[in-house]
């Protein structure tokens, strides 16, 4: 039962097959047997491959199932449509073809596997991307924002520098009429007198005027901080709100990007495991001697050819044939008088009849 679905699997005819040998039918069901399972990986590997891209079971299983039935259909009929013959250069010009797409649909098979097979290299080097994006954003989006809070940053230290100026200014009043009172300085006299009041007033005047500016300085400032905090806010909004799509970055142009900084020597060698796979059917009946099977295979198309070549030139001969009797017998009557008279009999009644016909039509018009 198993060694017949190999050989079907083969694309060898069962009913030649049958007739020949038991090493004849267990080298195809050998080639069969690999066909089968190269159909099997590659259901595997699209399966893998699909699911890393919808993320969904089922969908994954049944794409990667009819993937699987596309190679194993392709691969049967590359093996079942190399025919044995008596020059290996021929065979390797026929095969030629069937070997390159061998080689690609190879490529496709494995490196779906290499993705799970190196799973975990795979994800650190994604880890160590993710980071980078990470870090990148950040400074992307800071570039955004610190233009704006730079500059309300600088409004704030002006607003602290008036306030600072007029501190300065009404501290030095301060000094003034102090010393003026110790006698220390100005009129250099002891006591509170004229220019003391006069200094002591202008000191009122401008820590007055301190007190207001601090206030209106001190709700800017506030309103300034909370266009700080709103930016601030939005800032750490938006990372948080991007994020989510660094941490999805691991699909699969991701993963066979990240396969390729790797080293590259193991997923050589997969391949290469997988191109063995994939082209022994066509090698092992390139290399095989001819065999029974090929022999009755080659006898029953040679058959078939030769059975219609020879009813396609029959046809031919008769065609011909009919064609020279054709015309022998039409040259034969072509000179007896008796078609002759019947011939022009007919042709004097259609020519009356026209007449007649004419005449009627006339004489209708009047």
């Amino acid at each position: 039962m198993l060694k017949q679905f190999f050989i079907i699997c083969s694309g060898a005819d069962t009913d030649i097959l049958e007739q020949c040998s038991k090493g004849e039918q267990n080298k195809y069901a050998g080639i069969g047997a690999t066909v089968f399972f190269t159909a099997v990986m590659a259901f595997i590997a699209a399966s893998y491959a699909l699911y890393t891209v919808f993320d969904n079971l089922y969908a994954s299983i049944f794409f990667g199932l009819v993937w699987g039935l596309l190679i194993f259909n392709l691969d049967r009929y590359i093996v079942s449509t190399i025919k044995k013959t008596d020059s290996f250069i021929d065979e390797i010009i026929q095969a030629s073809p069937r070997i390159i797409l061998a080689i690609i649909i190879a490529i496709v098979i494995s490196k779906p596997l290499e993705l799970k097979i190196f799973e975990k290299e795979i994800n650190q080097v994604l880890l160590e991307q993710k980071n980078e994006m990470t870090l990148a954003n950040k400074t992307q989006i800071a570039e955004q924002f610190a233009p704006n809070i730079t500059a309300l940053q600088n409004d704030i230290t002006s607003l602290q520098n008036e306030i600072n100026g007029k501190e300065t200014e009404v501290n030095t009043l301060y000094d003034t009429y102090i010393s003026e009172a110790e006698g220390t300085a100005g009129t250099k006299l002891l006591g509170k007198g004229p220019v003391y009041s006069e200094k002591r007033e202008k000191h009122d005047a401008a820590l007055l005027e301190l007190q207001q500016l601090k206030a209106e300085n001190k709700n800017k400032i506030t309103a300034i901080e909370s266009q700080i905090g709103q930016l601030k806010g939005d800032f750490e909004t938006q990372i948080v709100s991007t994020q989510p799509i660094i941490n999805n970055f691991d699909g699969l142009m991701a993963r066979v990007n990240a396969l390729g900084e790797l080293p590259w020597l193991p997923s050589l060698f997969i391949f290469l495991l997988f191109l063995a796979i994939e082209t022994s059917p066509i090698f092992a009946k390139l290399l095989s001697p001819k065999g029974a099977y090929d022999f009755k295979l080659e006898d029953q198309e040679t058959a078939v050819k030769t059975n219609v070549l020879q009813n396609k030139n029959q046809r031919e001969a008769m065609l011909k044939t009919d064609y020279a009797i054709n015309d022998k017998i039409y040259s034969d009557i072509e000179n007896e008088d008796e078609l002759y008279t019947y011939k022009r009999k007919k042709a004097r009644e259609i020519m009356q009849l026209q007449a007649d016909a004419f005449y009627k039509q006339q004489k209708n018009v009047l």
